[in-house]
């Protein structure tokens, strides 16, 4: 059995009355790829929101390696090597793309801020190697604005990197990327994911994506987990066709 990094148990959230997430448990192996599918609607991104240090959950535990996150503040949850990519990026557009590698580097060893720290030649070193990784070498010294959203995204994924997390939460990494960049994608975090031992946890619309990506998917609908399985148990599992195509 895989060691469990995190694990989120009898996990509820609501916002007044609507109920966003109820009762949901999901354990995640360290150094695998898991990943987190359902309907629009379903509460994929209030659980990670959750998990992160966003909003505070209801009832419940979020454990991570072995230790109770659930009221702890999003950076005390990043210095423990936790984070979180965006659907929307959140890339500093003003800056070129070194700039933005620079400001990225880890917050788990210090309290202040990174741009209160000159940077070494290791930094420089380390984020123009995770720009060749993500196959942004070429585009490094021009402003982050003027990247397409694809190279936005896989520059936002360079910048977690760089934080040197244990564990990443993607929020629809594939979603407004041209087609044709989504393969290069896919590879990349599998990369991240065999090369660093970076767990990734993975909300994604594109069920080829994920099926291509994750070892085991758990699927969310109107707020509950639904099933749980491999790639090959969820694409038959009767429910999800249910959830996905039956109007719910």
């Amino acid at each position: 059995m895989s060691e469990i990094i995190l694990e989120i148990k009898n996990v509820s959230k609501s916002y007044g009355g609507v109920i966003a997430n109820q009762n949901i448990s999901i354990n995640v192996p360290k150094g695998k790829i898991t990943g987190l599918i359902g309907p629009n609607g379903s509460g994929k991104s209030t659980l990670f929101g959750s998990v992160v240090g966003n909003h505070p959950i209801n009832s419940g535990t979020i454990k991570y390696k072995g230790k109770e996150i659930s009221h702890m503040r999003v950076g005390e949850i990043a210095r423990l090597g936790l984070l979180r990519t965006f659907q929307q990026t959140r890339i500093y557009g003003e800056m070129d793309g070194v700039k933005n590698m620079l400001i990225s580097r880890p917050i788990r060893h210090h309290n202040l801020m990174p741009s209160f720290h000159r940077p070494h030649k290791d930094d420089y070193e380390k984020a123009n190697s995770l720009l060749d990784f993500v196959g942004l070498s070429s585009k490094k010294h021009l402003l982050a604005g003027s990247l397409s959203f694809g190279q936005q995204k896989l520059l936002e994924f360079a910048m977690a990197l760089m934080n040197e997390p244990e564990m990443l939460l993607l929020d629809e990494p594939t979603a407004g990327i041209n087609p044709t960049l989504i393969n290069g994608l896919i590879d990349r975090l599998k990369a991240a994911n065999e090369e660093f031992g970076v767990t990734l946890f993975v909300i994604e619309h594109n069920m080829r994506v994920i099926m291509n990506l994750a070892e085991e998917i758990h699927v969310l609908a109107n707020g509950k987990l639904l099933s749980s399985g491999s790639p090959e148990e969820i694409q038959n599992d009767p429910r999800v066709i249910e959830a996905y195509l039956g109007g719910h």
